[in-house]
């Protein structure tokens, strides 16, 4: 869409000077002037195409795998799937109502879990990382994850939330916790004495100091020997594909080339 408007503002002069100054293409050297400068409008179009084209590029490797610095994230007492003897541990930052984080959990997350996470490979840990400013949602939306949590359904309540990212509103979590089956009133209590909104605060307080800035980000790192943390040595930033994390994993859990 914006491709077609940025090629409609280019011929718009072209289109405008065609109806207001019919005499200006009358005659041989009327209409070869204005050849010329429809050839060099064309030129121009083409300039600009591919230095998008160029700035695209650019982004996406920006945004793919890089090495932090001196990153290290508690990964004790944090939600977690696989194995604790894996040798790699995946850490994600990310926030339930954020269009970008429900595209990894749907197209992504899974091919992660069947070829890493179950064959014990990679650990994956989950934070927290609402961003409140313009996803009003997501922070109540992580309180009834850890509510879910308290009750042994954590990762049913997680699923639930971004298979449903529509429906995040205060006056709906309580359905959510229903239809898994939990104790409604304990729920509903934990939601509202927000027992869990200094934990979900200190996850966005580490993020922050890891340098995270949007959702998805990923940290990748060794599992330490006593399962307490993780020292990253590669970020994911955006909703990447299969494709990106299997490199950065592949690329850590081979042995090194002499």
């Amino acid at each position: 869409m914006g491709m077609k408007l940025f090629r409609a503002l280019v011929w718009l002069p072209v289109v405008v000077l065609c109806v207001a100054e019919p005499a200006f293409a009358q005659g041989d050297d009327g209409l070869k002037a204005l050849e010329r400068e429809v050839q060099t409008l064309k030129e121009r179009q083409l300039a600009v195409e591919k230095e998008l084209q160029e700035i695209k590029a650019l982004l996406r490797r920006a945004m793919s795998a890089r090495e932090p610095e001196n990153v290290v994230l508690s990964v004790k007492g944090h939600p977690s799937r696989g194995s604790g003897d894996a040798k790699l541990t995946l850490v994600e930052f990310s926030d339930y109502q954020c269009p970008f984080c429900g595209r990894y959990f749907r197209e992504t997350l899974p091919q992660i879990e069947r070829d890493y996470v179950k064959t014990g490979r990679v650990k994956y840990v989950f934070r927290n990382f609402p961003l409140e400013a313009i996803h009003k949602e997501a922070f109540k939306a992580a309180e009834a994850a850890n509510c879910a949590g308290e009750q042994g359904r954590y990762w049913e309540m997680h699923d639930r939330l971004f298979a449903d990212q529509q429906a995040l509103a205060l006056a709906e979590l309580p359905g959510h916790a229903r239809a898994l089956g939990l104790d409604a009133p304990r729920f509903q209590e934990c939601l509202d004495t927000q027992k869990h909104a200094a934990a979900i605060r200190q996850d966005m307080s580490e993020g922050q100091q890891a340098g995270v800035r949007g959702t998805p980000s990923f940290f990748i790192g060794l599992t330490e020997a006593d399962g307490s943390s993780v020292r990253a040595v590669k970020v994911i930033t955006g909703a990447h594909p299969y494709a990106t994390f299997k490199e950065a994993f592949d690329s850590l859990l081979s042995p090194p080339k002499n």
